[in-house]
């Protein structure tokens, strides 16, 4: 069968150059007559190869000397626990913008460890929502920090700008969005990304985190989740994920190869536009996120007549358009236009959805 055009929301389609090379060095990597898959984390080969990956990611977002750059396991959910644990320190309290799915979750996990308060929240005004403005956030009393989801992958909500966030650390799950516009990471106190959307597959989670916000966890704290004991073994104080952290390091060279952030930023801007453009130049397909909140990458979308879900679903598979389906708390369909989605992929996309209207309005 050949390669479909993946709208998955995650584990996301990946670009063909990476997957090609990977497969051409699965048996050999570097001459070295071992798989990535078999390489000991402490090896040369591995250790040559997670340094440069260091470098790149560094290079690519400008990451500033006195943050450290870790690659952990246990997902991005795992740093739902981590944040609070490494971060409150003395404080009691910490404060969460709940705009999402992922935010709610974020949040109910740290509440088994401090105080939350809800710095804001999704707006709804004329049947439309939105995220807050700076002037509707408030961050409480004493919060040791304040997190929020960049891109809420399920509701399509995606900020458009840094929430302000006074003088207390600023911690962002961009798993969702990372990689995919440009950024200031001097603005935060630690930013996490899983891989599997838009740098790699399913195993690393990439944790960005500012030195003085690393080291006096709480004292309950296990030692695999404590920042300082992964900054100070460089990621490799248990066997980390091998294959994942090799399979990242193909994405930063390719991101790096295709121009980097900026060209990442044009082509999702581009791609997601005519996605928009056809839901907004209709009735027959209605998403509910206002504009300045629209998500650049996962664009969740209802038909008029819900009867055509599953029509839609079939004829789109049957066009090798998979993966529209959205997701069972919102219904309806999403489309998920990660960095290895294709022009091409999306132009098929777009030219389905008019002509099924044409078919079926």
């Amino acid at each position: 069968m050949s390669r479909v055009f993946n709208f998955s929301a995650g584990p996301s389609v990946l670009p063909d150059d990476v997957l090609k090379r990977a497969q051409a060095e699965l048996l050999d990597w570097n001459g070295c007559g071992i798989s990535p898959m078999e390489a000991g984390h402490r090896s040369h080969v591995f250790t040559e190869m997670a340094e440069r990956c260091e470098t790149t990611i560094r290079e690519l977002i400008q990451i500033p000397d006195n943050y450290h750059v870790l690659f952990l396991s246990g997902g991005a959910t795992s740093q739902f626990a981590m944040v609070p644990m490494n971060l409150l320190r003395d404080k009691k309290t910490a404060a969460y913008l709940v705009t999402g799915h992922w935010s709610k979750k974020a949040s109910g996990e740290a509440a088994r460890y401090c105080d939350i308060h809800q710095a804001g929240g999704l707006i709804t005004e004329g049947g439309l929502v939105r995220l807050p403005e700076d002037n509707e956030i408030t961050l409480g009393d004493d919060a040791a920090y304040l997190y929020y989801t960049d891109n809420e992958t399920i509701e399509g909500i995606e900020f458009d700008r840094v929430p302000t966030h006074g003088d207390i650390p600023l911690v962002s799950d961009m798993t969702s969005n990372f990689l995919a516009r440009p950024m200031d990471v001097s603005q935060y106190g630690v930013i996490f990304a899983a891989a599997q959307k838009n740098f790699g597959h399913a195993g690393v989670t990439l944790v960005i985190v500012r030195d003085d916000l690393i080291g006096d966890p709480l004292a309950f704290t296990p030692s695999m989740y404590n920042y300082k004991i992964h900054a100070d073994s460089g990621s490799k104080s248990n066997t980390p994920p091998t294959y994942a952290w090799y399979f990242t390091s193909l994405m930063f060279d390719w991101i790096k190869s295709q121009g980097g952030i900026e060209v990442m930023a044009g082509h999702s801007k581009r791609r997601i536009t005519k996605i928009y453009d056809v839901i907004d130049s209709t009735d027959f397909y209605l998403n509910n996120v206002h504009q300045h909140s629209r998500s650049k990458l996962n664009v969740p979308f209802t038909l008029r007549d819900p009867a055509l879900d599953d029509l839609f679903l079939s004829e789109a598979k049957e066009a090798n358009l998979c993966n529209l389906k959205g997701h069972r708390a919102v219904g309806g369909m999403r489309a998920s236009v990660y960095l290895g989605m294709t022009d091409q992929g999306v132009d098929i996309l777009v030219n389905f959805m008019k002509d099924f209207e044409k078919r079926n309005g």
